[in-house]
């Protein structure tokens, strides 16, 4: 989509019409239509039996003088990918796998480590209760080593299961930002309003849990950089052109803020741009919005936005301007 240079302020809200218009005519025409199939919401009893199931079939190895293995698909190898224009990446159905053996010197650890934490799981979803990752760590940070071996581990728990990590009732800490004409009621009824000021509001933890969104934003403005962000709310950007929608994951973006931009998405079909820098980093973050990462692959049904369009300087822009 390329926008012809800005006057009044009219004339860009005009453009904004038009091109939301030209979504919800692809949407009707199924063009955006996000498939059916996508990683699904289990209950409670769903995740505990799905637990209980591999644990059974461990003591069934064990029965047999055989050696337990878990079975998890490999996320890291691009032989398991695939693209799709109204997904991005996404895994294949029939991936490659690999074994996750307890009488193997590579790899016991990890199979002692990912049981503790099916064991820690199993817990909080009989409990109801929830943790974050970083809360799982310090459980035994001097068992874990570090907090990636744990992260990486409750994704391998997510794929193997095929539920999304909201089902295992554990939640990670939200870095992201969101500043506009957005409110909404949290999980306990606490009700939110995002007016823009001097400052922003932190992007839920549970970004499932929230309801009530409302809004009559033009546009929703994914902003790469907090410097960034933080200098647009200084200069009064979302009172200048409100109603709008701003947020930013500094950086790469964490699996809430990712959640968050795809629920605001499904909900209103507004226009999604991103404000990047024209370099790798730049537009590897803009992908990340739009197609999804390799490593949640599994659960791009649910994370990423094809309809980003990228707004800034193009490096194409640099030759046409001179």
């Amino acid at each position: 989509m390329a926008f012809a240079p800005m006057g009044a302020k009219a004339s860009f809200f005009e453009v904004l019409d038009r091109h939301r218009a030209s979504l919800l005519a692809a949407l009707s025409r199924g063009g955006q239509e996000p498939p059916v199939q996508r990683t699904r919401t289990a209950s409670s009893s769903e995740v505990l039996a799905s637990i209980e199931n591999i644990i059974q079939d461990i003591v069934t190895s064990l029965a047999r003088n055989e050696a337990p293995a878990f079975i998890i698909d490999n996320r890291s190898s691009w032989e398991n990918i695939k693209f799709e224009d109204t997904v991005g990446l996404q895994m294949v159905s029939h991936c490659t796998t690999r074994k996750i053996k307890s009488d193997s010197p590579k790899s016991v650890q990890k199979f002692a480590l990912i049981l503790k934490i099916l064991s820690m799981i199993y817990k909080l979803v009989q409990s109801n209760t929830y943790a974050t990752k970083r809360d799982i760590y310090y459980t035994d940070s001097q068992l874990f080593g570090n907090q990636t071996v744990v992260d990486n581990i409750i994704d391998d728990i997510s794929c193997m299961l095929k539920v999304p990590r909201r089902s295992l009732h554990i939640l990670s800490t939200s870095k992201g930002l969101i500043a506009g004409d957005l409110r909404y009621t949290e999980e306990d009824g606490t009700r939110v309003n995002c007016t823009c000021g001097a400052s922003a509001i932190a992007v839920p933890s549970n970004i499932q849990g929230i309801q009530n969104l409302i809004t009559d934003a033009k546009f929703l403005l994914i902003v790469e950089k907090d410097a960034t962000f933080q200098r647009l709310l200084d200069d009064s950007f979302c009172d200048k052109m409100s109603p709008c929608i701003m947020v930013t994951g500094k950086g790469i973006p964490d699996l809430n803020t990712r959640l968050l931009v795809k629920k605001l998405w499904d909900l209103f079909h507004i226009p999604v741009f991103t404000l990047v820098d024209a370099d790798p980093h730049g537009i590897e973050i803009m992908c990340i919005y739009k197609y999804g990462s390799m490593s949640m692959s599994f659960e791009a049904h649910n994370l990423t936005v094809p309809a980003v369009r990228w707004l800034g300087l193009l490096p194409s822009d640099i030759k046409r301007w001179k």
